[in-house]
């Protein structure tokens, strides 16, 4: 089971008219919801993974020095949280060189996960070429890493997921209270539980500070993590450790 934390407080362009109140609600993240996932997290001593917007730790190293402190995975989410689709290879490229130093400079270490999200035809070209990467996460279609083959080798993908992604609670259909949350993240485990006794599965959960950060919504998680801590043989980890675990053992 792979846990996600986004950290991505810079938001987009907002479409049409620009709402400047609406664009605080992406603050709220930095403000009070980061912090109030990373102390969840803490007082389980659970690991995860941090997809983190580079100008975003840049503008609150604080973050960076709490995932650091916590033993906390630091995977890069790009320089911006933009549409890489019309961005030309150059660019994008630079955006990624950008995103890793400043990680590093930041963290103290490299990072060896990329997940772009908005992703254009050439970002898994450019996260292979970059050479530094364990793994991307830009890609929804499986239940377990995969392997893709390039002209050099090949190159490993753990998938990630956006029906079980609290995005689902600022999107329609999607999540309206913290029960439907709970609900889905249970019958999800439920099931690839179940599989889980035949072969492997791996299930992300995928949380936004401005999102998940707020406390109904802590609460359903809380009572999804007593919920799956119950059960034996269950890996809580970071995509590094899955990476790394994959890279060695298949």
């Amino acid at each position: 089971m792979a846990e996600s934390l986004n950290a991505d407080m810079i938001s987009a362009p907002w479409p049409g008219r620009r709402n400047l109140v609406m664009e605080s609600h992406y603050e709220y993240g930095s403000r009070v919801g980061v912090w109030r996932l990373l102390d969840l997290f803490s007082r389980r001593r659970l690991p995860i993974t941090a997809f983190a917007v580079g100008l975003a730790l840049e503008r609150v190293p604080e973050i960076a020095e709490r995932l650091v402190e916590a033993g906390h995975e630091v995977a890069a989410h790009g320089w911006r949280w933009i549409d890489y689709r019309d961005i030309d290879a150059d660019t994008e490229a630079e955006h990624m060189q950008r995103t890793v130093e400043t990680i590093e400079r930041l963290c103290g270490q490299r990072p060896v996960g990329w997940y772009t999200g908005r992703i254009s035809s050439q970002t898994r070209r450019l996260a292979i070429a970059h050479g530094g990467f364990l793994y991307d996460s830009d890609d929804y279609n499986d239940d377990l890493p995969y392997w893709v083959q390039h002209s050099q080798g090949r190159h490993l993908v753990v998938p990630y997921s956006f029906d079980t992604n609290d995005m689902r609670f600022a999107s329609a259909p999607g999540f309206i209270s913290g029960t439907d949350y709970f609900d889905y993240l249970r019958d999800t485990f439920d099931i690839l539980y179940r599989e889980g006794l035949k072969q492997p599965r791996m299930m992300s959960v995928g949380l936004h500070c401005r999102l998940a950060g707020r406390p109904g919504r802590v609460a359903a998680l809380e009572r999804f993590l007593d919920y799956v801590q119950g059960h034996d043989a269950v890996w809580i980890a970071r995509r590094a450790d899955i990476a790394r675990h994959w890279h060695d053992i298949h």
